[in-house]
């Protein structure tokens, strides 16, 4: 199974489920549910983010959702997480276990339960393994101007 570009791995606003991005449309995004592989358009007007858009809040600094999936699949062997349905006290220690400093003022059981859901999503019809994102390289231009 190839790697996973969170870059075109979509959630719809008010639709459940991840879609992949297909292409543009004259009005908006055509994407396919990697659920069903039923294709769609959604309109400019849809409320549309990019898995590798999505951070979580820490005491630090923001994780992103690769990181968390990341660090998901190596705590359940690439295996599948437990429901979204689970008693949210399971739910907070799995991800205290997982993300140990996540903000609890910011980061609320809501979002845990989209992760868990988005990451059975992507163990079940994708792949764990994310496709690096390319390190952008400064030009000797840059450099010296840095120096």
């Amino acid at each position: 199974m190839e790697k996973t570009d969170l870059k075109k791995i979509l959630s719809v606003s008010g639709q459940r489920g991840l879609f992949l991005y297909l292409s543009q449309a004259r009005n908006g995004v055509i994407v396919e549910s990697l659920e069903t592989q039923q294709r769609t358009t959604f309109g400019t007007s849809a409320k549309i983010s990019s898995m590798a858009d999505i951070s979580v809040y820490t005491t630090t600094e923001d994780v992103s959702l690769k990181e968390i999936f990341t660090g998901m699949a190596q705590k359940l062997k690439n295996g599948p997480a437990m429901s979204s349905k689970e008693d949210p006290k399971k739910i907070k220690a799995f991800f205290k276990e997982v993300l140990p400093e996540y903000d609890e003022d910011r980061f609320y059981v809501s979002h845990m339960k989209k992760i868990l859901d988005w990451y059975n999503l992507l163990q079940k019809f994708a792949s764990l393994e994310f496709v690096e994102e390319e390190e952008d390289t400064p030009s000797e231009e840059t450099s010296a101007e840095q120096a």
